[in-house]
């Protein structure tokens, strides 16, 4: 095993109340948004049903081709001249949603441990996300995009957790076996899906989501203490083609 594949929110990112991060999310948003004559309500309908398409995507095209196609649909074919401003969004007025985050510290000592180490490191973050609002996150858990060999966004992703094509995908590009990769993250559901692929995993439960109440017995799991410990007894890693 050469490869960590780490979820971010929830995982690397603590995030113990999702509903508050939305909220703070979509109030900024719509609030930029309306200043270019999209109604709220409208607005939110809209990102609801381009996220819903790409989890639903079927590897035909990227999560960002998919979200646009339907974003043009619902506000008008011509639609896409507004990235520029979800850009400047995600520049700046997303920094409001940050306060329905924290930062763990041990979350930096786990990714620098695994790096001395030699370890591969993947950020497997649902790509719901363009790559500007994905790096923004990762500074929020205080870790640099730098830290990760690949991080999966909206632009580089064809499919979303719990597709295990997600994961494949991930697997093809990086050109590893699942047996040389460990999953970790904090749904059960979303991430710990990986081991069907044949990946260990380890569950993360700091922020634990378990929206099935799915038996959870079979993985390893503990809180960021548990983790740290668990990276520090791991050799160096073996990397292999």
């Amino acid at each position: 095993m050469d490869t960590f594949i780490f979820d971010l929110d929830g995982t690397l990112l603590p995030m113990p109340d999702q509903e508050l991060f939305l909220k703070k999310y979509f109030d900024a948003l719509t609030k930029k948004l309306m200043a270019y004559g999209i109604e709220p309500q409208k607005l939110v309908k809209t990102i609801w049903a381009g996220t819903m398409a790409m989890v639903g995507n079927d590897g035909s095209m990227t999560n960002e081709e998919r979200f646009w196609q339907v974003f043009c649909e619902y506000i008008g074919k011509d639609a896409r001249s507004f990235e520029p401003v979800f850009d400047d969004f995600y520049r700046n007025e997303f920094s409001e949603s940050k306060i329905a985050t924290g930062c763990n510290p041990k979350a930096a000592l786990c990714v620098d441990l695994l790096k001395q180490k030699g370890y591969n490191l993947v950020l497997a973050t649902n790509p719901l996300f363009p790559r500007i609002a994905t790096h923004t996150r990762i500074k929020w858990a205080g870790l640099e995009p730098e830290d990760f060999n690949l991080i999966t966004t909206y632009e580089n992703s064809s499919y979303c957790k719990p597709n295990l094509s997600y994961y494949e995908e991930i697997l093809a590009v990086l050109g590893k076996r699942a047996s040389q990769c460990i999953m970790v993250g904090n749904d059960v559901r979303e991430d710990m899906c990986a081991a069907r692929l044949g990946m260990d995993t380890f569950l993360l439960k700091d922020c634990l989501l378990n929206s099935e109440n799915s038996d959870i017995s079979a993985y390893k799991q503990g809180d960021f203490d548990d983790l740290l410990e668990f990276i520090r007894q791991l050799p160096d890693a073996e990397i292999t083609e």
